[in-house]
């Protein structure tokens, strides 16, 4: 059933309201003018609001107007008890879903009730479809097969259930945010908003605004009320990038959200609880910018309740190939450009480079590469020079282990299962020559999957 705010400066409308809307099952808050209203109605969800349209500290109109700037989709049914062509025209105008003229009729009420829960259930209905297909979509974003990644996504899956603060940390461009959304998106809370914000991206000032909201006049500039992004996420996931930049007054308040759920909007004293899941990240180190007292302590341990390392591009070079495919994909569907592939050459300077600026860096590589492409392939020569040269620095450090008839030669009698690992174990370290160390190249003509190749040259000890 519905949670329904009614709003009326007569007691006995609010009641008789109350009773017909409690007898069919919902929940039923009050409010006795517009400004009660407006406070009870940022403080908890709502799935619909009755209101008068004229009471002694304003008129419906104007409430109207603001739940509908919290929440565009609310659906608000207005009361009056003058009849007026004018005012319902206005009314219907501004958003509103429909009008009653008291006095109402039990009938009337739940008929227009029913109606107003039921387009209200089906823009829902409608907004989890179409996350739920974004989620799909996107359950496979967090590309890569290697031990690092295998062991994020584990980490991910096991945690994502919880409402446990987590703290992402990594260098610039591992895709910490990637993770976060991955986190929302496998959680309970994947129908909620997920809200995103850079903290280095603003002054302090205009960070605690965004964060926390103001109220009209709070400050220069401040021309309206406007809820900040902890409110926008009520429900939902924050994802604060960037938090080693927060200043030590904005690290207090910030402390407070996480101890007590609650906000003060800049301007205010009015406190507002919120239900929010908290992911931070930073490319910084906070222990060490606790002892040199830049960040809180307090702070911090508050903040590492589930520490996450996202790993460089880097320590896992097996994850490059799959990774710049995925981003060819992608700008090839984006910018409809023709079908392209990705040149042995091409994969093999990318393995070989060791990406500074990680994921972002690849992405941005391989989309140059796809718009300066003439034909139908992708090779090195399209790469800047530096990363052209990457792969004559050298090679894995690869063990030749002895030929198989070299192996028979030195032996009084032959196992065959011993021979078989020994002759796979030749074939190996051949195709990893010929590939120039390139993994990804060497399972690729070997017709073998790239899991596959990384789990016998580790198997048979030609890499550690």
């Amino acid at each position: 059933m519905a949670r329904i705010l009614v709003v009326d400066d007569e007691a006995s409308s609010r009641k008789v309201l109350g009773v017909i809307l409690e007898e069919d099952g919902h929940t039923v808050q009050e409010a006795g003018g517009v400004n009660e209203a407006y406070d009870v109605f940022q403080s908890r969800p709502f799935d619909l609001v009755i209101t008068d349209h004229r009471m002694s500290d304003g008129d419906g109109l104007t409430l109207l107007t603001k739940c509908r700037e919290f929440d565009s989709e609310i659906p608000v049914v207005m009361l009056t008890a003058f009849a007026s062509v004018e005012i319902a025209v206005k009314a219907m105008r501004q958003g509103a879903f429909d009008f009653m003229t008291k006095p109402f009729t039990p009938d009337v009420v739940r008929s227009v009730i029913h109606r107003a829960v039921e387009r209200k259930e089906l823009i829902r209905e409608n907004l989890l479809l179409k996350r739920e297909i974004g989620r799909q979509e996107r359950s496979g974003r967090i590309v890569g097969n290697s031990a690092a990644i295998t062991e994020l996504k584990r980490l991910i899956a096991k945690v994502a259930y919880t409402n446990a603060t987590i703290l992402i940390t990594g260098e610039t461009g591992t895709g910490k945010e990637l993770v976060a959304r991955q986190i929302h998106d496998e959680s309970s809370r994947n129908h909620r908003p997920f809200v995103a914000v850079n903290c280095s991206a603003f002054p302090e000032q205009l960070l605690e605004s965004q964060l926390f909201g103001h109220e009209k006049g709070a400050f220069t500039g401040a021309d309206k009320t406007r809820p900040g992004l902890f409110e926008a996420a009520h429900t939902g996931t924050l994802f604060l990038d960037e938090a080693g930049e927060m200043s030590l007054p904005l690290q207090a308040r910030l402390l407070r959200v996480l101890t007590d759920g609650q906000i003060t909007r800049v301007g205010s004293t009015a406190v507002r609880t919120v239900d929010v899941r908290i992911v931070v990240a930073t490319h910084r180190d906070l222990l060490a910018k606790t002892k040199d007292g830049t960040f809180r302590e307090d702070l911090y341990y508050r903040l590492a309740v589930v520490p996450i390392q996202v790993p460089p591009l880097r320590d896992r070079s097996e994850d490059i190939a799959p990774l710049a495919e995925h981003f060819l994909r992608h700008v090839i569907a984006d910018a409809k450009l023709p079908q392209l592939r990705l040149a042995d050459d091409a994969i093999a300077a990318l393995t070989a480079y060791d990406f500074p600026g990680n994921v972002r860096e690849l992405r941005n590589l391989v989309e140059r590469a796809s718009i300066l492409a003439s034909g139908r392939e992708i090779d090195k020569s399209l790469f800047p020079v530096s990363l052209q040269e990457s792969g004559l620095t050298g090679k894995p450090n690869v063990r030749h282990p002895l030929s198989a008839k070299e192996w028979i030669d030195t032996q009084d009698g032959v196992n065959l299962n011993d021979t078989m690992q020994e002759v796979e174990k030749s074939i190996l370290c051949k195709a990893l020559d010929e590939a120039g160390g390139v993994q990804a190249v060497a399972a690729r003509n070997l017709g073998i999957s790239r899991s596959d190749i990384q789990y016998k040259l580790k198997k048979y000890g030609i890499i550690s």
